[in-house]
């Protein structure tokens, strides 16, 4: 099991292996956009991981490809939908506005 903690509210949960970023920001009460119903089709849920991105599972092509048709982009872009947690270690995720609802 690892602790989420969501920016910029501040709001920390337990997160249990397997379960997606996504699955998760729902379940703690954030509101994070999510178009697609999780198949990596639509970018909506384009997140930054600010740490513990080694208890997060690898991109895979399906997301590579998403993430490189989105502006703003970085090192530590992940779609929310298709990031499994690993439980190994805890991990800091920042909604970004446009995803996020603020």
């Amino acid at each position: 099991m690892s602790t989420l903690t969501i920016m910029p509210s501040g709001k920390t949960v337990e997160v249990q292996e397997g379960m997606s970023l996504l699955e998760a920001v729902l379940a703690a009460g954030e509101n994070i956009m999510h178009k697609c119903g999780g198949n990596a089709q639509c970018g909506s849920c384009h997140i930054f991981v600010q740490a513990g991105k080694k208890g997060l599972s690898k991109t895979a092509a399906a997301e590579h490809a998403k993430l490189d048709t989105i502006v703003g982009v970085g090192s530590k872009s992940r779609l929310a939908c298709q990031v499994k947690v690993l439980g190994t270690e805890d991990i800091t995720v920042e909604l970004l506005g446009f995803a996020s609802g603020l």
